[in-house]
C-alpha cells in the first residue's frame, strides 16, 4: 500500500527544530470540532502508528501530500514527500492507491468549492508558502463543476 510508509516517515506530522511552525488549515466544521492547531514539533495527534484521529483528521492532512489550487483547479504535490515518484507513477493506473487518493480528494474538493471555498484558498496560500510544490501531471478539474 502506497501510504503504509507514512506511519514510519511522519514528515508531514512534524516540523523540524528551527523550522517555522505550520498552521493546519481547518474547514469551518473542523474548526468547530478541533479549534485551532499549528505544528511546532510533533503534531498533538501523532501516535505510534500514525494519526490518532483516523477518519476524523482534518481534510488538509488527508489531502497531503497534495495541494489544491482553487484558481487553476489543479493539484500539486509536495516534492519533499518521499512518495512523489511512486505516486506520479501510479496515477495512470486505475484503481491504484494514488488514483484512488486523487479521486477521493477531488470529490471532497468539489464539495468544498460549494460549502467552504475560503478554506481551499487559505489552505493553498499556506501550502505555497510552506511546501515546494510540483504540479501533478493531470488535467485541471472540469470548470462545469464550479459554482
Amino acid at each position: 500500500m502506497l501510504f503504509d510508509h507514512c506511519a514510519e516517515c511522519r514528515r508531514c506530522c512534524h516540523t523540524e527544530q528551527g523550522q517555522a511552525p505550520l498552521e493546519i488549515t481547518l474547514t469551518a466544521s473542523e474548526s468547530k470540532r478541533l479549534g485551532e492547531f499549528c505544528l511546532d514539533g510533533n503534531c498533538q495527534y501523532l501516535g505510534n502508528s500514525g494519526c490518532t484521529l483516523g477518519e476524523q483528521k482534518p481534510f488538509s492532512c488527508s489531502l497531503y501530500p497534495l495541494s489544491y489550487n482553487p484558481k487553476s483547479r489543479s493539484f500539486s504535490f509536495d516534492t519533499e514527500c518521499p512518495l512523489m515518484d511512486t505516486y506520479f507513477g501510479q496515477l495512470s493506473t486505475p484503481g491504484s492507491d494514488a488514483s484512488e487518493h486523487l479521486a477521493r480528494m477531488t470529490n471532497k474538493v468539489e464539495k468544498l468549492e460549494k460549502q467552504d471555498p475560503n478554506f481551499l484558498q487559505t489552505n493553498y496560500e499556506i501550502d505555497v508558502d510552506y511546501f515546494d510544490l510540483k504540479k501533478l501531471p493531470t488535467k485541471p478539474l472540469n470548470r462545469s463543476f464550479q459554482k
